[in-house]
């Protein structure tokens, strides 16, 4: 896999989303908990495609990935958490987890395709 690529600079991209929602959600809501899940999570999702991509074999690149869709379904988790206890309004949810989801595809779809290739 070459180093530019969709799911590198989408899962960045998603990151730096995580970083300023945590930010606000520690500012403005004063949300110290959910938040700091969610920024963990949120944030190993392209660390670890960063690390799949300079995976020395094609089980340790799988492996990489399969770890980023999971962490991509814990942010899920956390993202529909502070939206349904009304921490997180419809907007800014919609907005974000849209991008969650949109990465869960490209992750699922990069896992099946390495588990069968």
């Amino acid at each position: 896999m070459k180093e530019n690529n969709v799911i590198v600079d989408k899962s960045k991209a998603f990151a730096l989303r995580i970083i300023k929602l945590y930010k606000y959600l520690n500012e403005e809501k004063k949300e110290y908990i959910l938040s700091k899940q969610l920024l963990r999570c949120g944030t190993s999702i392209g660390a670890n495609v960063k690390e799949a991509v300079c995976g020395q074999t094609p089980a340790d690149f799988y492996a990489k990935m399969n770890i980023s869709l999971k962490e991509t379904s814990e942010t899920e988790y956390w993202l529909e958490l502070l939206h349904e206890s009304g921490i997180l309004d419809d907007k800014s949810f919609e907005s974000i987890y849209s991008d969650c989801k949109e990465l869960l595809k490209i992750l699922t779809a990069i896992t099946k395709t390495q588990k069968n290739g």
